[in-house]
Protein backbone atom coordinates (compact mmCIF):
# COMPACT_ATOMS: atom_id res chain seq x y z
CA UNK A 1 0.00 0.00 0.00
CA UNK A 2 1.29 3.33 -0.59
CA UNK A 3 1.36 6.48 1.43
CA UNK A 4 1.40 10.09 0.03
CA UNK A 5 2.02 13.45 2.32
CA UNK A 6 0.80 16.76 0.82
CA UNK A 7 0.93 20.14 2.41
CA UNK A 8 -1.45 22.76 1.52
CA UNK A 9 -2.79 25.99 2.95
CA UNK A 10 -6.34 24.54 3.81
CA UNK A 11 -8.08 21.19 3.88
CA UNK A 12 -11.75 20.54 2.99
CA UNK A 13 -13.24 17.61 3.96
CA UNK A 14 -16.14 17.45 2.12
CA UNK A 15 -17.48 17.62 -1.87
CA UNK A 16 -20.79 18.80 -2.09
CA UNK A 17 -21.66 22.20 -2.62
CA UNK A 18 -20.46 23.72 0.70
CA UNK A 19 -17.02 21.67 0.36
CA UNK A 20 -16.89 22.57 -3.63
CA UNK A 21 -17.64 26.87 -2.62
CA UNK A 22 -15.25 26.61 0.54
CA UNK A 23 -12.45 24.84 -1.91
CA UNK A 24 -12.86 27.53 -4.43
CA UNK A 25 -13.00 30.45 -2.60
CA UNK A 26 -10.34 29.79 -0.45
CA UNK A 27 -8.03 28.86 -3.35
CA UNK A 28 -9.10 32.02 -5.73
CA UNK A 29 -8.31 33.76 -2.85
CA UNK A 30 -4.66 33.01 -2.93
CA UNK A 31 -4.51 30.00 -0.69
CA UNK A 32 -3.23 26.50 -1.65
CA UNK A 33 -5.69 23.94 -1.19
CA UNK A 34 -6.74 20.08 -1.29
CA UNK A 35 -10.23 19.04 -1.04
CA UNK A 36 -10.85 15.47 0.18
CA UNK A 37 -13.79 13.42 -0.90
CA UNK A 38 -15.49 10.22 -0.06
CA UNK A 39 -17.54 9.86 -3.23
CA UNK A 40 -16.19 9.36 -6.85
CA UNK A 41 -18.25 12.92 -7.89
CA UNK A 42 -18.83 15.79 -6.35
CA UNK A 43 -21.81 17.93 -5.23
CA UNK A 44 -23.00 15.74 -2.65
CA UNK A 45 -27.15 15.79 -2.65
CA UNK A 46 -27.07 18.22 -5.77
CA UNK A 47 -24.57 14.77 -7.59
CA UNK A 48 -26.34 12.22 -10.16
CA UNK A 49 -26.15 9.52 -7.02
CA UNK A 50 -28.71 11.47 -5.37
CA UNK A 51 -30.15 14.45 -8.05
CA UNK A 52 -31.85 16.31 -4.83
CA UNK A 53 -32.83 19.86 -5.82
CA UNK A 54 -30.75 22.95 -4.90
CA UNK A 55 -33.20 24.68 -2.61
CA UNK A 56 -32.61 28.10 -0.64
CA UNK A 57 -34.04 31.49 0.26
CA UNK A 58 -35.47 32.02 -2.82
CA UNK A 59 -38.32 29.06 -1.56
CA UNK A 60 -38.77 27.41 -5.59
CA UNK A 61 -38.75 30.81 -6.71
CA UNK A 62 -41.53 32.19 -5.14
CA UNK A 63 -39.52 34.92 -3.37
CA UNK A 64 -37.75 37.10 -5.96
CA UNK A 65 -34.13 38.34 -5.98
CA UNK A 66 -33.07 36.84 -2.91
CA UNK A 67 -31.19 33.59 -4.84
CA UNK A 68 -28.00 32.51 -3.95
CA UNK A 69 -25.10 34.28 -6.22
CA UNK A 70 -21.21 33.97 -6.15
CA UNK A 71 -19.80 30.37 -6.87
CA UNK A 72 -23.21 29.23 -6.81
CA UNK A 73 -24.80 30.31 -9.48
CA UNK A 74 -21.39 30.49 -11.59
CA UNK A 75 -21.50 26.17 -11.32
CA UNK A 76 -25.40 26.61 -12.15
CA UNK A 77 -25.29 29.04 -15.10
CA UNK A 78 -22.26 27.06 -16.71
CA UNK A 79 -24.24 23.66 -15.99
CA UNK A 80 -27.41 25.58 -18.01
CA UNK A 81 -25.01 26.44 -20.52
CA UNK A 82 -23.01 23.24 -21.14
CA UNK A 83 -26.27 20.47 -20.20
CA UNK A 84 -29.34 21.83 -22.09
CA UNK A 85 -30.49 18.44 -21.81
CA UNK A 86 -30.25 18.74 -18.29
CA UNK A 87 -27.68 15.75 -17.64
CA UNK A 88 -27.19 14.74 -13.93
CA UNK A 89 -23.73 13.42 -14.83
CA UNK A 90 -23.10 16.10 -17.44
CA UNK A 91 -23.50 18.50 -14.06
CA UNK A 92 -20.86 16.11 -11.94
CA UNK A 93 -18.21 16.85 -14.68
CA UNK A 94 -19.00 21.24 -14.64
CA UNK A 95 -18.38 20.42 -10.67
CA UNK A 96 -15.14 18.05 -11.11
CA UNK A 97 -13.92 20.74 -14.00
CA UNK A 98 -14.09 23.90 -11.66
CA UNK A 99 -12.40 22.40 -9.38
CA UNK A 100 -9.34 20.01 -11.28
CA UNK A 101 -8.81 23.17 -13.09
CA UNK A 102 -8.59 25.99 -10.45
CA UNK A 103 -4.53 27.00 -9.85
CA UNK A 104 -3.84 26.59 -5.88
CA UNK A 105 -6.47 23.52 -5.90
CA UNK A 106 -6.23 19.83 -5.82
CA UNK A 107 -8.59 16.44 -5.60
CA UNK A 108 -8.53 13.63 -4.01
CA UNK A 109 -11.81 12.11 -4.94
CA UNK A 110 -12.48 8.25 -3.67
CA UNK A 111 -10.89 9.51 -0.26
CA UNK A 112 -12.15 8.55 2.83
CA UNK A 113 -10.96 10.78 6.24
CA UNK A 114 -10.11 8.41 8.71
CA UNK A 115 -7.55 9.97 10.99
CA UNK A 116 -6.54 12.84 12.57
CA UNK A 117 -3.52 13.91 14.24
CA UNK A 118 -3.44 16.79 17.09
CA UNK A 119 -0.95 19.17 18.67
CA UNK A 120 -2.97 20.66 21.93
CA UNK A 121 -6.46 22.01 20.41
CA UNK A 122 -4.73 22.39 16.42
CA UNK A 123 -5.10 19.94 13.88
CA UNK A 124 -1.83 18.73 12.55
CA UNK A 125 -2.72 16.88 9.58
CA UNK A 126 -5.27 14.35 8.48
CA UNK A 127 -5.76 11.02 6.80
CA UNK A 128 -7.67 9.45 4.15
CA UNK A 129 -7.87 5.81 2.43
CA UNK A 130 -8.49 6.42 -1.37
CA UNK A 131 -9.67 2.93 -2.13
CA UNK A 132 -9.39 3.38 -6.14
CA UNK A 133 -5.43 3.48 -5.40
CA UNK A 134 -5.08 1.69 -2.32
CA UNK A 135 -3.32 4.60 -0.84
CA UNK A 136 -3.47 6.59 2.12
CA UNK A 137 -3.01 10.53 1.84
CA UNK A 138 -1.61 12.19 4.64
CA UNK A 139 -2.72 16.53 4.09
CA UNK A 140 -0.94 18.87 6.80
CA UNK A 141 -2.53 21.92 6.86
CA UNK A 142 -2.85 25.44 8.58
CA UNK A 143 -6.66 25.56 8.64
CA UNK A 144 -9.44 22.47 8.01
CA UNK A 145 -12.70 23.29 6.79
CA UNK A 146 -15.08 20.25 7.83
CA UNK A 147 -17.91 19.85 4.77
CA UNK A 148 -18.71 16.73 5.20
CA UNK A 149 -22.19 17.23 6.33
CA UNK A 150 -21.98 14.76 9.21
CA UNK A 151 -18.79 16.37 10.54
CA UNK A 152 -16.68 13.42 10.63
CA UNK A 153 -13.79 15.47 11.85
CA UNK A 154 -15.53 15.80 14.98
CA UNK A 155 -14.96 12.51 16.81
CA UNK A 156 -11.59 12.38 15.03
CA UNK A 157 -10.48 15.99 17.25
CA UNK A 158 -12.36 15.81 19.80
CA UNK A 159 -14.17 19.16 18.68
CA UNK A 160 -17.80 20.15 20.42
CA UNK A 161 -20.74 19.12 19.11
CA UNK A 162 -24.33 18.28 19.42
CA UNK A 163 -26.48 15.02 17.66
CA UNK A 164 -30.40 15.49 18.08
CA UNK A 165 -32.60 18.06 19.45
CA UNK A 166 -32.11 20.99 21.95
CA UNK A 167 -35.16 20.73 24.64
CA UNK A 168 -37.31 23.81 24.28
CA UNK A 169 -35.66 25.97 27.24
CA UNK A 170 -32.28 26.19 26.58
CA UNK A 171 -32.68 28.28 23.66
CA UNK A 172 -36.35 29.59 24.15
CA UNK A 173 -37.15 28.17 20.93
CA UNK A 174 -40.56 27.14 20.60
CA UNK A 175 -40.59 24.95 18.28
CA UNK A 176 -38.45 22.47 20.21
CA UNK A 177 -39.01 19.37 22.03
CA UNK A 178 -39.96 19.56 25.81
CA UNK A 179 -37.41 17.71 26.61
CA UNK A 180 -33.96 17.08 24.23
CA UNK A 181 -33.15 14.19 22.69
CA UNK A 182 -30.99 12.51 20.37
CA UNK A 183 -33.65 12.21 17.15
CA UNK A 184 -32.89 13.87 14.13
CA UNK A 185 -34.70 14.53 10.53
CA UNK A 186 -34.01 11.77 7.95
CA UNK A 187 -32.76 10.91 4.75
CA UNK A 188 -34.30 10.34 1.99
CA UNK A 189 -34.03 7.81 -1.76
CA UNK A 190 -35.73 9.05 -5.01
CA UNK A 191 -36.46 7.57 -8.13
CA UNK A 192 -36.86 8.76 -11.61
CA UNK A 193 -39.54 7.30 -13.56
CA UNK A 194 -39.83 7.43 -17.94
CA UNK A 195 -42.48 7.62 -20.22
CA UNK A 196 -42.52 5.28 -23.34
CA UNK A 197 -44.71 4.56 -26.09
CA UNK A 198 -46.67 1.12 -24.87
CA UNK A 199 -47.88 0.00 -21.56
CA UNK A 200 -45.62 -0.69 -18.71
CA UNK A 201 -46.32 -3.44 -16.01
CA UNK A 202 -44.86 -3.68 -12.57
CA UNK A 203 -44.22 -6.76 -10.92
CA UNK A 204 -42.68 -5.72 -6.96
CA UNK A 205 -39.36 -7.17 -5.85
CA UNK A 206 -40.50 -9.87 -3.35
CA UNK A 207 -39.09 -7.94 -0.72
CA UNK A 208 -40.54 -4.48 -1.33
CA UNK A 209 -43.04 -3.85 1.40
CA UNK A 210 -46.70 -3.14 0.04
CA UNK A 211 -49.32 -0.58 -0.09
CA UNK A 212 -52.70 -1.31 -0.97
CA UNK A 213 -54.46 2.38 -0.19
CA UNK A 214 -53.24 5.77 -0.70
CA UNK A 215 -53.77 6.35 3.00
CA UNK A 216 -51.01 4.16 3.61
CA UNK A 217 -48.64 6.61 2.42
CA UNK A 218 -47.72 10.04 3.73
CA UNK A 219 -50.50 12.76 2.87
CA UNK A 220 -52.80 10.69 0.83
CA UNK A 221 -53.95 11.01 -2.29
CA UNK A 222 -53.23 14.33 -2.60
CA UNK A 223 -49.53 13.58 -1.99
CA UNK A 224 -47.79 11.32 -4.59
CA UNK A 225 -49.62 13.29 -7.76
CA UNK A 226 -45.68 13.81 -9.61
CA UNK A 227 -44.50 10.35 -10.13
CA UNK A 228 -41.52 11.11 -12.13
CA UNK A 229 -39.26 12.25 -9.73
CA UNK A 230 -40.19 10.82 -6.17
CA UNK A 231 -40.66 11.92 -3.13
CA UNK A 232 -39.43 13.08 -0.51
CA UNK A 233 -41.14 11.92 2.37
CA UNK A 234 -39.79 8.42 1.08
CA UNK A 235 -37.67 9.15 4.22
CA UNK A 236 -36.56 7.38 7.21
CA UNK A 237 -33.14 7.91 9.90
CA UNK A 238 -35.00 10.19 12.76
CA UNK A 239 -35.38 7.73 15.23
CA UNK A 240 -32.41 5.69 14.54
CA UNK A 241 -28.38 6.71 14.42
CA UNK A 242 -28.77 8.65 11.42
CA UNK A 243 -24.94 8.08 10.82
CA UNK A 244 -24.30 4.40 11.63
CA UNK A 245 -27.81 2.98 10.72
CA UNK A 246 -27.18 4.71 7.09
CA UNK A 247 -26.73 1.03 5.77
CA UNK A 248 -29.57 -0.55 7.45
CA UNK A 249 -31.99 2.55 7.05
CA UNK A 250 -30.59 2.45 2.87
CA UNK A 251 -32.13 -0.83 3.09
CA UNK A 252 -35.59 0.02 4.50
CA UNK A 253 -36.01 2.86 2.15
CA UNK A 254 -35.38 0.34 -0.70
CA UNK A 255 -38.53 -1.67 0.75
CA UNK A 256 -40.71 1.47 0.43
CA UNK A 257 -39.17 3.01 -2.61
CA UNK A 258 -40.48 -0.31 -4.63
CA UNK A 259 -43.38 -0.43 -2.68
CA UNK A 260 -43.93 3.30 -3.60
CA UNK A 261 -44.18 2.54 -6.73
CA UNK A 262 -45.67 -0.71 -6.87
CA UNK A 263 -49.02 1.32 -5.02
CA UNK A 264 -48.71 3.97 -8.10
CA UNK A 265 -48.66 1.25 -10.79
CA UNK A 266 -51.25 -1.29 -9.54
CA UNK A 267 -53.32 0.34 -6.42
CA UNK A 268 -53.70 3.90 -6.73
CA UNK A 269 -56.44 5.55 -7.51
CA UNK A 270 -53.86 7.58 -10.58
CA UNK A 271 -52.49 4.22 -11.68
CA UNK A 272 -54.13 4.40 -15.40
CA UNK A 273 -52.10 7.87 -15.46
CA UNK A 274 -48.98 5.64 -15.00
CA UNK A 275 -50.00 3.22 -17.62
CA UNK A 276 -47.04 3.77 -20.00
CA UNK A 277 -44.56 4.97 -17.01
CA UNK A 278 -41.40 2.73 -15.33
CA UNK A 279 -38.30 2.91 -13.55
CA UNK A 280 -35.59 4.64 -15.16
CA UNK A 281 -33.24 5.45 -11.90
CA UNK A 282 -33.06 4.55 -8.34
CA UNK A 283 -31.30 6.34 -5.45
CA UNK A 284 -28.80 4.01 -3.76
CA UNK A 285 -26.96 6.76 -2.05
CA UNK A 286 -29.18 8.24 0.58
CA UNK A 287 -29.64 12.27 0.98
CA UNK A 288 -29.44 12.98 4.32
CA UNK A 289 -30.53 15.96 5.99
CA UNK A 290 -28.62 15.89 9.66
CA UNK A 291 -26.08 14.29 11.45
CA UNK A 292 -23.80 16.10 14.29
CA UNK A 293 -23.82 19.64 14.30
CA UNK A 294 -20.37 21.33 15.57
CA UNK A 295 -20.52 23.87 18.11
CA UNK A 296 -19.52 27.33 17.61
CA UNK A 297 -18.61 30.69 18.65
CA UNK A 298 -22.18 31.04 18.14
CA UNK A 299 -24.92 29.22 17.91
CA UNK A 300 -27.73 29.89 15.27
CA UNK A 301 -31.41 29.57 16.94
CA UNK A 302 -35.27 29.43 15.79
CA UNK A 303 -35.15 32.83 17.11
CA UNK A 304 -31.99 34.30 15.00
CA UNK A 305 -33.77 33.64 12.24
CA UNK A 306 -37.13 35.02 12.88
CA UNK A 307 -35.63 38.32 13.24
CA UNK A 308 -34.07 38.43 10.72
CA UNK A 309 -30.11 37.82 11.83
CA UNK A 310 -29.48 40.46 11.84
CA UNK A 311 -25.64 40.12 13.16
CA UNK A 312 -22.96 42.91 13.09
CA UNK A 313 -20.72 39.80 11.31
CA UNK A 314 -23.19 38.81 9.03
CA UNK A 315 -21.75 36.97 5.64
CA UNK A 316 -23.80 35.21 4.00
CA UNK A 317 -28.23 34.63 3.69
CA UNK A 318 -30.90 31.91 4.31
CA UNK A 319 -34.29 32.58 3.35
CA UNK A 320 -35.80 28.74 3.36
CA UNK A 321 -38.61 27.81 6.29
CA UNK A 322 -37.45 25.64 9.14
CA UNK A 323 -38.78 22.91 7.88
CA UNK A 324 -38.43 20.29 10.32
CA UNK A 325 -38.97 16.65 9.23
CA UNK A 326 -40.65 14.12 11.92
CA UNK A 327 -38.17 11.78 13.24
CA UNK A 328 -40.33 8.60 12.03
CA UNK A 329 -40.04 10.41 8.55
CA UNK A 330 -42.20 7.67 6.57
CA UNK A 331 -43.36 5.94 9.36
CA UNK A 332 -45.66 9.08 10.31
CA UNK A 333 -47.98 8.41 8.72
CA UNK A 334 -49.00 5.67 11.28
CA UNK A 335 -49.82 7.78 14.32
CA UNK A 336 -51.23 10.59 11.28
CA UNK A 337 -48.56 13.20 11.62
CA UNK A 338 -47.61 15.29 8.83
CA UNK A 339 -44.00 14.20 7.85
CA UNK A 340 -42.54 17.72 8.17
CA UNK A 341 -43.75 21.07 9.05
CA UNK A 342 -42.86 24.27 7.56
CA UNK A 343 -42.46 26.80 10.44
CA UNK A 344 -42.18 30.27 9.19
CA UNK A 345 -39.17 32.33 9.14
CA UNK A 346 -37.97 35.85 7.00
CA UNK A 347 -36.37 35.82 3.46
CA UNK A 348 -33.91 36.73 3.79
CA UNK A 349 -32.17 36.57 6.91
CA UNK A 350 -28.43 36.90 7.93
CA UNK A 351 -25.71 34.33 8.95
CA UNK A 352 -23.11 35.31 10.53
CA UNK A 353 -19.68 34.10 10.46
CA UNK A 354 -18.92 32.90 14.03
CA UNK A 355 -20.82 29.99 13.25
CA UNK A 356 -18.80 28.68 10.94
CA UNK A 357 -15.17 27.76 13.27
CA UNK A 358 -14.67 25.81 16.16
CA UNK A 359 -15.37 27.18 20.06
CA UNK A 360 -12.45 24.29 20.93
CA UNK A 361 -10.03 23.61 17.84
CA UNK A 362 -8.11 26.77 16.93
CA UNK A 363 -7.99 26.00 13.12
CA UNK A 364 -11.10 24.45 12.42
CA UNK A 365 -13.48 25.48 10.57
CA UNK A 366 -17.11 24.32 9.14
CA UNK A 367 -19.76 25.03 6.67
CA UNK A 368 -23.03 22.99 5.69
CA UNK A 369 -25.36 21.39 7.64
CA UNK A 370 -22.71 20.53 10.32
CA UNK A 371 -22.47 24.33 11.13
CA UNK A 372 -22.92 25.63 14.51
CA UNK A 373 -26.51 26.01 14.54
CA UNK A 374 -29.96 24.49 16.42
CA UNK A 375 -31.44 21.55 15.34
CA UNK A 376 -34.33 24.07 14.74
CA UNK A 377 -32.49 26.83 12.89
CA UNK A 378 -29.98 23.82 11.06
CA UNK A 379 -33.65 22.50 9.84
CA UNK A 380 -33.59 25.77 7.74
CA UNK A 381 -29.87 26.33 7.03
CA UNK A 382 -29.27 22.20 6.03
CA UNK A 383 -30.62 23.07 2.12
CA UNK A 384 -27.79 22.89 -0.43
CA UNK A 385 -28.12 26.69 -1.60
CA UNK A 386 -27.51 28.43 2.13
CA UNK A 387 -24.86 25.33 2.28
CA UNK A 388 -22.85 26.42 -0.78
CA UNK A 389 -23.03 30.72 0.36
CA UNK A 390 -21.93 29.74 4.10
CA UNK A 391 -19.18 27.73 2.21
CA UNK A 392 -17.83 30.63 -0.13
CA UNK A 393 -17.63 32.69 3.42
CA UNK A 394 -15.60 30.05 4.93
CA UNK A 395 -13.38 29.16 2.51
CA UNK A 396 -13.05 33.47 1.64
CA UNK A 397 -12.54 33.88 5.26
CA UNK A 398 -9.52 30.55 5.50
CA UNK A 399 -7.45 32.69 2.79
CA UNK A 400 -8.01 35.71 4.36
CA UNK A 401 -6.48 34.08 7.79
CA UNK A 402 -4.00 32.91 5.92
CA UNK A 403 -2.57 35.49 3.69
CA UNK A 404 -2.54 37.17 7.26
CA UNK A 405 -0.80 34.80 9.48
CA UNK A 406 -4.32 34.79 11.55
CA UNK A 407 -6.71 31.78 12.80
CA UNK A 408 -10.13 31.82 12.16
CA UNK A 409 -11.19 33.32 14.95
CA UNK A 410 -9.14 36.46 14.82
CA UNK A 411 -11.39 37.25 11.45
CA UNK A 412 -13.75 38.52 13.80
CA UNK A 413 -11.34 41.66 13.83
CA UNK A 414 -12.00 41.76 10.01
CA UNK A 415 -15.30 41.47 9.34
CA UNK A 416 -15.54 44.38 6.93
CA UNK A 417 -12.89 43.52 4.87
CA UNK A 418 -14.24 40.22 4.52
CA UNK A 419 -17.69 41.26 3.28
CA UNK A 420 -16.28 43.17 0.82
CA UNK A 421 -14.33 40.57 -0.17
CA UNK A 422 -17.58 38.49 -1.10
CA UNK A 423 -19.73 41.49 -2.38
CA UNK A 424 -16.50 41.34 -4.92
CA UNK A 425 -17.04 37.84 -5.82
CA UNK A 426 -20.86 38.33 -6.11
CA UNK A 427 -22.23 37.07 -2.87
CA UNK A 428 -24.99 38.63 -1.05
CA UNK A 429 -24.36 39.37 2.68
CA UNK A 430 -27.97 41.24 3.28
CA UNK A 431 -28.12 45.01 4.30
CA UNK A 432 -24.55 45.73 3.07
CA UNK A 433 -23.61 47.86 0.41
CA UNK A 434 -20.35 47.28 -2.20
CA UNK A 435 -17.61 49.48 -1.69
CA UNK A 436 -15.86 51.01 -5.14
CA UNK A 437 -12.61 52.54 -5.10
CA UNK A 438 -11.54 56.49 -6.73
CA UNK A 439 -11.60 55.50 -9.74
CA UNK A 440 -15.00 54.46 -10.28
CA UNK A 441 -16.65 56.43 -7.85
CA UNK A 442 -14.54 59.92 -9.10
CA UNK A 443 -15.15 59.39 -12.50
CA UNK A 444 -17.87 61.13 -15.10
CA UNK A 445 -20.42 58.39 -15.73
CA UNK A 446 -22.82 58.57 -18.48
CA UNK A 447 -25.14 55.93 -20.39
CA UNK A 448 -26.55 56.54 -24.08
CA UNK A 449 -30.41 56.59 -21.55
CA UNK A 450 -31.78 56.13 -18.53
CA UNK A 451 -30.24 56.63 -15.48
CA UNK A 452 -27.20 55.27 -15.03
CA UNK A 453 -25.75 55.65 -11.06
CA UNK A 454 -27.25 52.18 -10.11
CA UNK A 455 -24.38 50.58 -11.28
CA UNK A 456 -22.12 52.20 -9.00
CA UNK A 457 -25.10 52.11 -6.11
CA UNK A 458 -23.25 48.87 -4.09
CA UNK A 459 -26.38 46.66 -4.38
CA UNK A 460 -26.22 44.33 -7.29
CA UNK A 461 -29.74 43.27 -6.81
CA UNK A 462 -33.23 44.32 -6.91
CA UNK A 463 -34.62 45.35 -3.27
CA UNK A 464 -37.60 45.63 -2.34
CA UNK A 465 -39.38 47.24 -5.14
CA UNK A 466 -35.66 49.48 -6.23
CA UNK A 467 -33.72 47.58 -9.05
CA UNK A 468 -30.81 49.00 -8.32
CA UNK A 469 -29.80 48.57 -11.95
CA UNK A 470 -29.62 50.16 -15.05
CA UNK A 471 -32.51 48.88 -18.03
CA UNK A 472 -30.21 48.64 -21.14
CA UNK A 473 -31.38 47.73 -24.66
CA UNK A 474 -28.89 46.03 -27.19
CA UNK A 475 -27.08 49.04 -28.67
CA UNK A 476 -27.05 50.63 -25.65
CA UNK A 477 -23.31 52.05 -23.59
CA UNK A 478 -22.13 52.84 -20.31
CA UNK A 479 -19.39 55.44 -20.08
CA UNK A 480 -16.91 56.28 -17.59
CA UNK A 481 -14.26 58.97 -18.24
CA UNK A 482 -11.56 59.47 -15.79
CA UNK A 483 -10.32 62.84 -14.15
CA UNK A 484 -7.03 62.12 -15.41
CA UNK A 485 -5.47 58.95 -17.88
CA UNK A 486 -5.58 55.99 -15.22
CA UNK A 487 -3.98 52.62 -15.35
CA UNK A 488 -7.15 50.01 -15.37
CA UNK A 489 -6.46 46.61 -14.06
CA UNK A 490 -9.69 44.79 -14.19
CA UNK A 491 -13.09 45.97 -15.07
CA UNK A 492 -15.97 44.25 -13.72
CA UNK A 493 -19.97 43.75 -14.62
CA UNK A 494 -22.85 42.42 -12.78
CA UNK A 495 -25.21 41.22 -15.40
CA UNK A 496 -29.19 40.01 -15.52
CA UNK A 497 -29.44 36.40 -14.87
CA UNK A 498 -33.23 36.79 -13.71
CA UNK A 499 -33.25 36.88 -9.85
CA UNK A 500 -37.24 36.95 -10.28
CA UNK A 501 -36.86 32.70 -10.68
CA UNK A 502 -34.77 29.60 -9.28
CA UNK A 503 -32.38 28.22 -11.44
CA UNK A 504 -33.83 24.54 -11.47
CA UNK A 505 -32.63 20.56 -11.47
CA UNK A 506 -33.84 18.00 -13.98
CA UNK A 507 -36.11 16.13 -11.69
CA UNK A 508 -38.16 18.44 -10.01
CA UNK A 509 -41.50 18.50 -12.46
CA UNK A 510 -42.87 21.66 -11.53
CA UNK A 511 -41.19 24.35 -13.70
CA UNK A 512 -43.29 27.54 -12.31
CA UNK A 513 -40.90 30.44 -11.74
CA UNK A 514 -37.77 28.27 -12.75
CA UNK A 515 -34.99 29.02 -15.33
CA UNK A 516 -34.26 25.92 -17.74
CA UNK A 517 -32.17 27.78 -19.52
CA UNK A 518 -29.96 30.91 -19.99
CA UNK A 519 -32.23 33.57 -19.12
CA UNK A 520 -32.91 35.51 -22.15
CA UNK A 521 -32.62 38.92 -20.24
CA UNK A 522 -28.30 37.68 -19.83
CA UNK A 523 -26.26 39.77 -22.00
CA UNK A 524 -24.82 37.63 -24.61
CA UNK A 525 -22.19 39.14 -27.03
CA UNK A 526 -21.01 42.41 -25.81
CA UNK A 527 -17.67 44.94 -25.88
CA UNK A 528 -15.38 46.57 -23.75
CA UNK A 529 -14.34 49.70 -24.97
CA UNK A 530 -11.48 51.89 -23.80
CA UNK A 531 -10.46 55.61 -25.01
CA UNK A 532 -7.06 55.91 -25.69
CA UNK A 533 -5.23 59.16 -26.98
CA UNK A 534 -9.24 61.06 -27.69
CA UNK A 535 -9.94 57.75 -29.44
CA UNK A 536 -12.19 54.91 -28.81
CA UNK A 537 -10.71 51.56 -29.38
CA UNK A 538 -12.46 48.14 -29.18
CA UNK A 539 -10.26 46.26 -26.13
CA UNK A 540 -12.56 43.13 -25.81
CA UNK A 541 -15.25 41.68 -27.10
CA UNK A 542 -17.34 38.77 -25.02
CA UNK A 543 -19.24 36.43 -27.34
CA UNK A 544 -21.56 33.66 -25.50
CA UNK A 545 -21.66 35.24 -22.14
CA UNK A 546 -23.43 33.40 -19.64
CA UNK A 547 -22.29 34.35 -16.30
CA UNK A 548 -23.81 37.02 -13.94
CA UNK A 549 -20.44 37.93 -12.41
CA UNK A 550 -18.04 39.09 -15.19
CA UNK A 551 -14.71 40.34 -14.49
CA UNK A 552 -12.23 41.25 -17.23
CA UNK A 553 -8.42 41.73 -17.08
CA UNK A 554 -7.47 45.21 -19.24
CA UNK A 555 -4.21 46.41 -17.58
CA UNK A 556 -4.44 49.42 -19.81
CA UNK A 557 -3.49 53.10 -19.59
CA UNK A 558 -6.56 54.57 -20.57
CA UNK A 559 -8.82 58.12 -20.53
CA UNK A 560 -12.10 56.53 -19.74
CA UNK A 561 -13.88 52.86 -20.53
CA UNK A 562 -17.16 51.97 -22.22
CA UNK A 563 -19.60 49.09 -21.69
CA UNK A 564 -21.82 48.32 -25.48
CA UNK A 565 -24.43 46.10 -24.87
CA UNK A 566 -24.72 43.78 -28.41
CA UNK A 567 -27.45 41.14 -28.24
CA UNK A 568 -28.95 39.35 -25.19
CA UNK A 569 -29.87 35.89 -25.05
CA UNK A 570 -33.17 36.89 -26.67
CA UNK A 571 -34.61 39.57 -24.48
CA UNK A 572 -35.31 42.93 -25.84
CA UNK A 573 -33.62 44.48 -22.54
CA UNK A 574 -31.32 43.46 -19.55
CA UNK A 575 -30.12 45.18 -16.44
CA UNK A 576 -26.83 45.85 -15.40
CA UNK A 577 -25.79 45.26 -11.75
CA UNK A 578 -22.77 46.89 -11.16
CA UNK A 579 -20.20 48.32 -13.36
CA UNK A 580 -17.07 49.39 -11.74
CA UNK A 581 -13.19 49.02 -12.53
CA UNK A 582 -9.91 48.93 -10.50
Amino acid sequence: MKHKTHEVDLCVIGGGLAGICTALAAARNGATVILMQDRPVLGGNASSECRVQISGAARGGHIPHVRETGILEELQLESLYRNPHEVYTIQDTVFYEKLHFEPNLSLLLNCTCQEAEMDGNRIVSVTGWQLTTETRHTVKAKIFADCSGDGILAPLTNAEYRIGREARAEYNESIAPEIADDKTMGMTLLFFSREYNTPQPFEPPAWAYIFEHCADLPYGEQGHQRWTCGYWWVELGGDYDSIHDTEKLRDELLKICYGVWDHLKNHCAHKEALTNFALDWIQFLPAKREGRRYLGEHVLTQNDIEAGGHFDDVIAHGGWTMDDHHPAGFWSVKTNEPATIFHPCPSPYGIPYRILYSRNISNLMFAGRNASATHAAMSSTRVMGTCAVMGQAAGTAAALAIANGLLPADIKAHIPTLQQMLLRDDCYVPWTPQEFGPLTMESHLTATQGNPEPVRDGFARQIGDDPHAWMAHPGDALTYLFPAPAHVQTLSLTLDSDLSKRIANSWNADRLNCIWQIPPEMPKRFRIEGLVDDEWQTLLTVEKNHQRAVRLLLERELAGVRFVLDETWGSDSSHVYQFYID
